[in-house]
């Protein structure tokens, strides 16, 4: 293999999370109208070491702009913005044919609605981030997702791939041999777990594990939300 081909070889695989934070700095675009913002969170990760801030964009269109020219490998982006907002820039980017040079993409954002989140999960996101956040949790979660391959970012088994630990087959692990009183059976669990019905979020929380059990995919949507807190 010549010097160019594996030079140009392993650049493809840094684009696509296949390199390691040892090899090379990761490139990363931010989209934020926040100057004050904006000036902490560039200044925190290029004191790190293992990065380089290419770029400020204070809008959707200039973020646009930015990907095109400066072609980040992480994209940190916030949802409400001037001209085009978070979620437009994500449709763009979903719509690039290029997907290996697509950048990696975090939302850091205020907005914690469910359907928001949902929706940029759907369109690529990795992680979605709520303000305040931990800063050296996130710089861990940066320097996770880079020495990671794409294929192991989902963090969840579909049921039909979980392995039985007791007898080593394949399984649906999730599979019922006769109908089950799903509330009933949420709430009942909540309970033996010391979780009082009165506290307050109780409903939600009990909603919450519905949707994911008649949804297993929602799963990892909420998991990349959470395990920045964890």
């Amino acid at each position: 293999m010549s010097n160019k081909f594996r030079e140009g070889y392993n650049e493809a695989n840094f684009r696509r999370g296949e390199k390691t934070l040892e090899n090379k700095k990761i490139r990363i675009l931010i989209a934020d109208d926040n100057d004050e913002f904006c000036i902490i969170l560039k200044d925190y990760l290029n004191n790190e070491g293992n990065f380089d801030v290419v770029g400020v964009a204070k809008n959707g269109i200039e973020a646009l702009k930015l990907i095109s020219e400066s072609k980040p490998d992480l994209l940190i982006l916030d949802i409400i913005m001037p001209h085009l907002d978070g979620l437009g820039v994500l449709e763009k980017l979903s719509l690039n044919k290029d997907s290996e040079l697509a950048p990696k993409i975090i939302v850091l954002s205020a907005v914690g609605q469910d359907k928001i989140t949902q929706n940029a999960i759907k369109l690529g996101v990795d992680y979605y981030v709520l303000k305040p956040f931990d800063m050296d949790i996130f710089i861990r979660r940066i320097k996770e997702m880079f020495s990671i391959t794409l294929d192991q970012k989902y963090f969840v088994q579909k049921p039909e791939n979980m392995i039985n630990s007791n007898n080593g087959d394949s399984t649906n692990s999730f599979k019922q041999s006769e109908p089950v009183d799903l509330e009933s059976e949420i709430t009942s669990i909540i309970h033996e777990i010391g979780v009082p019905a009165h506290i307050k979020g109780y409903f939600y929380l009990r909603e919450a594990i519905s949707m994911v059990v008649n949804d297993i995919e929602l799963f990892c949507s909420y998991k990349r939300v959470i395990s920045f807190y964890c």
